[in-house]
């Protein structure tokens, strides 16, 4: 090993590679000698939504960027089962998140980074001491210091960590009659699923995907890794704007941690759901399909016009997006008693105008792109 190379993290090492090797060989071992018992699926099932909805819902959402603000009782439920999960306390996750979106792509100050190759930022940077804790690793995340829960869980991770992957499996194995074979689906099999979920976020989909909001940075919407992390698959939305509690925004997007806090809002668990204003999700995603188009036309000599023509009609969309939402924002303001028939009107007219300037948009684009073809 040269020298110049950050020392290796043996309990990382150790742990991702002995996990991964009885995943994908003791557990079908065992399934085709032994056979596993209904229970153990069930319970693999429920620790794998559990510890996964604890990381994405609870490290990232809540904790991370504070874009909802959970009861006790549920920031103890997410804390243990961020512990389950095994990637860190809470106070480091963080940590590590919020200098990821602050330094995003930059290849020394982002933990994970991107540009460093995807078996780097998938799992290469947890294997070596790239970022050895100092006295300032914590600098980010001194609100989270504050956290009652947050500090007995970073405390006492060791404690919790053996107690939900060891001691907890151990203990419904026994009450069901095969411990080993509650234990490599609970733990095993399980662990290995939630840690490579996480990692496709920070590898895969900073490679693979769409950009629809913004090209300044790596990050890409992916709905079919949305479907393997719970909803967290719509990276270069998040990465655009981490301030929202949603990833996936529009209602068909697959996202149960979205879901999961709205549930417990309703069940008055959850309170300060955060969500971007509409206009400015809208005029990202617009501002993208002209530079995009820009991109293609450019390449055309002879498509300046249809350029010249699609530059006017953004100018034109953005302000009818400006003249709707600044309306709603208005409504919104006014008591029940001010909404009458004239302003109802008003609105409804703003939003048909703004649709048919919108299908105006499309057509055009799908003209000036058909030129080129």
């Amino acid at each position: 090993m040269s020298n110049n190379k950050p020392r290796l993290i043996l309990f990382n090492n150790l742990m991702f590679a002995l996990t991964f090797i009885g995943a994908v060989v003791l557990v079908p071992l065992y399934g085709v000698l032994v056979g596993y018992q209904t229970e153990a699926y069930w319970i693999a099932l429920l620790f794998w939504a559990w510890s996964g909805l604890s990381i994405t819902a609870g490290y990232h959402r809540l904790w991370s960027h504070r874009t909802w603000q959970a009861h006790s009782s549920v920031q103890w439920i997410l804390a243990i089962g961020g512990a389950m999960a095994m990637q860190n306390s809470i106070l480091h996750w963080c940590a590590d998140h919020r200098r990821h979106h602050k330094h995003v792509d930059d290849n020394d100050q982002d933990p994970y980074s991107a540009g460093r190759g995807f078996w780097f930022s998938h799992i290469g940077w947890m294997l070596r001491s790239y970022h050895p804790i100092t006295p300032s690793t914590y600098n980010n995340v001194r609100d989270l210091q504050k956290n009652p829960v947050v500090m007995n869980q970073h405390n006492h991770y060791g404690k919790w960590v053996l107690a939900t992957n060891v001691a907890l499996p151990v203990l419904l194995g026994w009450l069901s009659g095969d411990i080993l074979g509650m234990w490599l689906l609970a733990s095993v099999l399980r662990l290995v699923l939630v840690h490579h979920g996480t990692f496709f976020i920070n590898s895969l989909a900073h490679i693979w995907g769409r950009q629809p909001y913004n090209d300044q940075h790596s990050a890409r919407d992916n709905g079919v890794l949305a479907l393997l992390t719970f909803g967290e698959g719509y990276h270069n939305f998040h990465h655009s704007f981490e301030s929202d509690y949603r990833n996936g925004i529009r209602w068909w997007d697959y996202d149960p941690t979205k879901w999961l806090i709205r549930a417990l809002e309703r069940f008055g668990l959850a309170s300060g759901l955060r969500q971007v204003p509409r206009e400015r999700i809208e005029a990202a995603r617009l501002a993208m399909e002209l530079k995009s188009s820009q991109r293609l036309l450019a390449e055309h000599a002879t498509a300046q016009e249809w350029l010249e023509k699609l530059e006017a009609e953004y100018v034109a969309l953005m302000a009818r997006i400006q003249d709707y939402y600044g309306e709603q924002q208005r409504l919104l303001r006014l008591h029940k008693d001010e909404l009458d028939r004239a302003t109802r009107q008003r609105l409804n007219e703003l939003r048909l105008a703004l649709r048919q300037q919108r299908r105006l948009w499309l057509s055009l684009r799908a003209k000036a792109h058909s030129q080129v073809a």
